[in-house]
């Protein structure tokens, strides 16, 4: 079965691959992503992108480099379908806009491809970064969840839950 490959203007989502791990992994401790990751460091935090079904977790590839990961999770009971989407970047490619070019990528792939009607994303809610570049794709917020998440210092943090409808992507 060919591996699915998904493109934007600039980028290639590629699926995950046994030999990504190195390279996932020394960006998931930079400490800039590794503060939005939960207190098991990077190495629990990459054994977590492997776990994903096949066809789900894509590294994030500009020239030929990986920059970063994004990756979906699917409910598929009918009465409650709907995907959400996670994702980090290397920190000296963020805020060069390839976050939200990603994120319409795989949006773009769940609406059309996977037949979703919404999606969903939950940064932690002092992200202001993340928030905004999810903002950039057409993603609202839907409500502040209490101490949603473990941070990395092992304290809980709030997280935002987004959301977007199929029409509403930008």
């Amino acid at each position: 079965m060919p591996r699915l490959e998904l493109r934007g203007p600039r980028l290639r989502l590629r699926q995950i691959e046994a030999a990504d791990r190195t390279r996932l992994r020394e960006i998931l401790a930079e400490p800039d992503v590794a503060r939005w990751f939960g207190p098991g460091g990077a190495d629990a935090s990459v054994d977590e992108l492997y776990e994903h079904p096949p066809g789900s977790s894509f590294v994030i590839e500009l020239d030929d480099a990986t920059v970063g990961w994004i990756g979906y999770a699917e409910e598929l009971d009918p009465d409650y379908r709907h995907a959400g989407i996670d994702l980090f970047l290397t920190a000296t490619h963020q805020g060069s806009g390839y976050g939200p070019e990603a994120i319409r990528v795989v949006a773009s792939h769940l609406f059309g491809d996977r037949g979703h009607h919404r999606l969903t994303i939950d940064p932690a809610a002092a992200n202001e970064r993340a928030i905004a570049a999810y903002g950039k794709v057409g993603f609202r917020p839907v409500g502040v969840m209490r101490r949603y998440e473990r941070g990395i210092d092992g304290s809980w943090h709030d997280g935002l839950l987004m959301d977007l409808l199929a029409g509403e992507l930008v």
